[in-house]
């Protein structure tokens, strides 16, 4: 859903099909604010290079990953490391079946499971809010994700992970 004041806009139905897996949406994360190289990302999500190249292709043709210059390798092979780009934060999905919202939240509880359910800091919330009020809050809670997600990343900082779900009570 369209939020008022976001600068944001409609992913194309390639870029949702480019993101619809928990494995190129956790390449984004680690690629967030320090460039790894393929080898580096496949051994952080204890993946095989040859598969997570795949992911990486992928995600470098829709431009969410962006190689950044090659490098010599501890035994002096050519590396390509990789950035993120930010373009996901900027698209709206919609109700795109190839990216379900189901889909992020697998994507942080195996980011959840990789850390350890104890490091997790969550806490709930029940509102009773009209149209506009419910309105207001999400442009609000999206208007302050949005600030700290184009804000420079903070050198030598921890990296945390932030998942919001809302939903009506049945």
């Amino acid at each position: 859903m369209p939020t008022p004041g976001r600068r944001r806009r409609p992913a194309t139905d390639a870029e949702a099909r480019a993101l619809a897996s928990t494995v190129r949406l956790r390449i984004l994360r680690l690629c967030l604010d320090e460039p790894l190289t393929n080898k580096e990302i496949a051994g952080r999500l204890g993946r095989d290079p040859a598969t997570v190249l795949h992911h990486v292709r992928t995600l470098t043709e829709h431009g969410f990953l962006a190689a950044q210059p090659a490098r010599r390798g501890t035994r002096g092979a050519r590396e390509v490391p990789y950035l993120a780009t930010g373009l996901s934060w900027d698209l709206e999905w919609g109700d795109r079946p190839a990216l379900d919202h189901d889909l992020l939240l697998r994507t942080f509880l195996e980011e959840v499971a990789v850390v350890g359910e104890q490091r997790l800091e969550s806490t709930r919330l029940g509102l009773r809010l009209s149209s506009e009020r419910l309105a207001e809050f999400r442009e609000r809670l999206h208007g302050l994700l949005d600030e700290y997600a184009r804000a420079p990343s903070d050198p030598g900082g921890e990296r945390w992970s932030v998942y919001v779900g809302m939903h009506p009570e049945g």
